[in-house]
């Protein structure tokens, strides 16, 4: 076979380096077709058989979780392809910015807390299904939950957005109200850390997460202990 008759290398550009895994956007299939790719690259400090094992197992549970979200309509992203070998997936391609971003853009302006409130019930009634299911996210950060660009585009628009959960790396399932309050704290964390007006619209997600979530007041309630043993963690530091 002549090299005129291999079709070139899919284009892909590096987003993201984590501790685990390199995050690039590619395509899928088509040149048409956007996609994220998440590689889980080998760590040259494990035993090989080791890391072959905690890659698999890594990619498979993260894959997992995403189609088990999206088979009962949690908006995370589209799997296409998962090759646990290559410690690769293949998902879809999420257009847009982080709540994180949007934030920073919205509430620097006056009457900004206003523009995102729907935004901020989304968001809780999101992360209520998630817990709905026994899926805790693990890393439930602003910077890991966007808001796709689409209907109502411009600042006024950003409540009618759809917000989709992403990066599910160290995502679980679980029934304890713990981890989920835990889930709440870090979410909480990552709100108060972004803007000093954001502390007001993490009790809008709250009150939306009670609202959608049938089990949500026992882990509301587990969530001041969690409060709790952070601010004392905070002292003794």
């Amino acid at each position: 076979m002549s090299s005129t008759e291999i079709d070139p290398p899919t284009p892909k550009f590096l987003i993201k380096q984590g501790a685990e895994a390199l995050v690039y956007r590619t395509t899928y299939l088509l040149p048409h077709i956007p996609a994220l790719l998440k590689h889980r690259p080998s760590k040259q400090y494990r035993h090989p058989t080791l890391d072959a094992r905690l890659t698999k197992h890594r990619c498979l549970s993260e894959s997992r979780l995403l189609i088990r979200a999206r088979s009962l309509r949690i908006p995370v992203p589209a799997v296409y392809f998962v090759d646990e070998s290559r410690g690769e997936i293949f998902m879809e391609w999420i257009s847009g910015s982080s709540v994180r971003e949007v934030l920073d853009e919205v509430l620097a302006q006056e009457g900004g807390e206003a523009m995102v409130d729907r935004m901020m019930v989304k968001v809780g009634v999101a992360v209520g299904a998630l817990h709905a299911a026994d899926i805790v996210h693990g890393d439930l950060t602003t910077s890991n939950i966007m808001v796709r660009n689409g209907e109502g585009e411009g600042i006024v628009g950003f409540g009618e957005k759809e917000v989709v959960l992403v990066d599910f790396g160290l995502g679980t399932v679980s029934t304890q109200d713990e981890d989920k309050a835990v889930d709440l704290y870090v979410l909480e964390r990552a709100f108060t850390s972004t803007h000093p007006k954001a502390e007001k619209l993490f009790h809008d997600v709250l009150k939306s997460y009670e609202q959608s979530y049938k089990g949500a007041n026992v882990v509301l309630r587990r969530l001041q202990d969690v409060r709790m043993r952070g601010r004392k963690r905070s002292m003794i530091g």
